[in-house]
């Protein structure tokens, strides 16, 4: 997984690199198409994936800090699977989402990587050789020191608050259909408003500084939306707020783009309160 993008040749790169090496590996695209730089949003769509993908060497590229002194590393997980590329946060929520790290080291062996290491295209140079090695039978710890998994850098998806009668949460991710993936799970609603029922009315607040987001009279946006298992139990254009196929809280709008209706997008607070 990149934001290399599909019109240049990178993520095609990549993966001959690994069949070079690996002439026998089964490689899976998750997206070439991560918001450029947006590690968070990378490390999301990792963590949706990864419980769907057999035990394997997963490679993830969104890594703005290429070439400066932000590790390489591979981290090895509970459930078997090594997790490798740069060390700016973008592994760890899936390598959670697969038991934990048990281990991690830095991709140091230049044995296990391109003889040229350029300083902007490490997927090239260093984790894709890495990982491709690893599919073939070299252990993990040949890779290069290991290093305590309590120093890898974190990335802390924002916690949401839970009041008296609402739940405050973050826009984590925009999906192509103008989804709305929040920080916050089914067990968050469910703790902050006990009393909700299948086909609730709810108000998402939108707490945002855009101008697709406030009233005419500079307010927050008030999403009229209810809660529901699914998109056809609300009308065409309607809003609704449901738990995705990954255990997530969504807004979204049957058979349209709520996004772009009303200007959302990731790291925009929504309070979820009865409508």
């Amino acid at each position: 997984m990149t934001d290399f993008g599909l019109r240049d040749p990178s993520a095609a790169i990549c993966k001959a690199v690994v069949l070079g090496i690996a002439p026998d590996a089964l490689v899976v695209d998750i997206s070439h198409e991560v918001a450029k730089y947006q590690i968070s949003d990378a490390a999301l769509l990792l963590w949706c994936a990864l419980p769907y993908l057999p035990v394997g060497a997963h490679v993830a590229v969104v890594d703005p800090g290429v070439g400066t002194e932000r590790r390489g590393i591979a981290m090895e997980t509970v459930r078997g699977d090594v997790l490798v590329g740069p060390d700016n946060g973008l592994l760890l929520p899936g390598a959670r989402r697969l038991g934990g790290v048990t281990r991690a080291h830095l991709l140091e062996n230049a044995q296990y990587r391109l003889p040229v290491v350029s300083s902007s295209f490490h997927g090239r140079d260093l984790f894709a050789p890495a990982a491709a090695h690893l599919a073939i039978g070299v252990p993990v710890e040949a890779l290069g020191r290991e290093i305590d998994p309590a120093t890898l850098n974190p990335l802390d998806w924002p916690e949401p608050e839970l009041g008296e009668g609402f739940l405050a949460t973050e826009v984590l991710y925009v999906d192509t259909f103008g989804n709305i993936k929040l920080s916050a799970e089914t067990a968050h609603l469910a703790a902050a408003l006990p009393e909700l029922d299948p086909g609730s009315r709810l108000e998402a607040e939108v707490e945002a500084e855009v101008e697709a987001a406030v009233t005419d009279e500079g307010m927050p946006a008030r999403l009229a939306v209810r809660w529901v298992e699914t998109f056809g139990r609300v009308e065409p254009g309607d809003a609704l707020l449901y738990e995705d196929s990954y255990g997530r809280l969504c807004l979204a709008e049957n058979q349209g783009s709520l996004a772009d209706r009303h200007g959302l997008r990731s790291g925009m607070r929504v309070k979820i309160r009865p409508g």
